[in-house]
């Protein structure tokens, strides 16, 4: 089983203290988006677990505690952008804050395990094409020799942040502005020794040097466990999207790093409201077990495979 903390929402930075104790306790429970009141008891143990991926915009609460989870390979996304806090709005400063964070989570783990996310790409009056490419080129080069892959993606409008994005007037390029935007990153990236990758875009930037990314890698998984996997693509995820099967224990609309752009959110209140429920104890993210609530025993084995056959010679 391959556990993902989180897409839903930002684990490391603000329930990190609920994920060490539902590490110690060995289980904890994941509320189903689609219908409230099914919940599953999840086991979280080293046997099952083969993999844990973090999804991060600051992981600075669990860089002391890291030994916790010693027995578990896992490795890090950490965003990264050029955006202010007019966009990202409760993220301390990139430069004096973030950079020297990311800097100092890849000497503790090794770059190998620090995938740098500078996604996603909006264009705006004040966000424009020449802006992008100067904090990438200035982020690159403090993450030069931190990190090995870059992953970006372009800005998707969902319902939950459509009215966000109006705001801040964002636009697209055209494929033919996109793609020369996209060389001008790869360039940059190159120059500071970082492979760039997409994420579950639906344009084919091949011909720029970037190629699809999966952001759950089967190959950087089975390098850092030792052996292969036996697992499939996610097929709850987009259709151009990479990544193979994972249980993610996130809860939406539980994150508060307040980003204009998040898909995971609906509202502002409906955050705090999520938010009073956080019981760090509890063995639900952000709420409790109702009366109404049924309670599940999801069967989770690990993926790694005992035999090899032939053909992983």
């Amino acid at each position: 089983m391959i556990l993902s903390a989180s897409r839903r929402t930002d684990i490391p930075n603000y329930y990190s203290e609920w994920f060490f104790n539902r590490i110690k306790e060995g289980f904890l429970y994941v509320r189903n988006p689609m219908n409230a009141h099914q919940i599953s008891r999840i086991q979280i143990t080293p046997e099952v677990v083969d993999c844990i991926v973090f999804w991060t915009k600051n992981p600075v609460p669990m860089l002391q505690r890291l030994d916790e989870i010693k027995a578990y390979q896992y490795y890090f996304q950490f965003t990264l952008t050029g955006y202010g806090n007019d966009v990202e709005v409760h993220l301390p400063d990139k430069k004096t804050g973030m950079i020297p964070i990311f800097q100092k989570l890849s000497d503790k783990i090794g770059r190998q395990r620090v995938i740098w996310r500078y996604d996603p790409i909006f264009f705006s009056d004040r966000y424009t094409r020449e802006y992008h490419l100067k904090a990438f080129r200035q982020i690159a080069e403090a993450l030069n020799g931190y990190t090995e892959k870059c992953v970006i993606s372009f800005a998707d409008i969902y319902p939950k942040n459509k009215k966000n994005m109006e705001k801040l007037s964002s636009y697209r390029l055209n494929d033919c502005g996109l793609k020369e935007f996209v060389k001008e990153l790869s360039r940059i990236a190159t120059d500071n020794h970082i492979r760039l990758g997409s994420c579950a875009e639906k344009i084919d930037l091949d011909e720029c040097g970037i190629a699809h990314n999966s952001c759950i890698d089967r190959a950087l998984i089975e390098e850092m466990i030792g052996c292969k996997l036996n697992v499939v693509k996610d097929k709850s995820q987009r259709l151009e999207c990479g990544c193979v099967e994972s249980i993610d224990i996130g809860t939406y609309d539980t994150c508060k790093n307040g980003c204009v752009y998040c898909y995971a959110n609906s509202s502002l209140k409906s955050v705090e409201t999520n938010t009073a429920q956080y019981n760090p104890f509890s063995p639900l993210l952000c709420g409790a077990v109702g009366k109404e609530d049924k309670i599940t025993d999801r069967k989770v084995t690990s993926l790694k495979k005992r035999q090899l056959s032939i053909f992983d010679m």
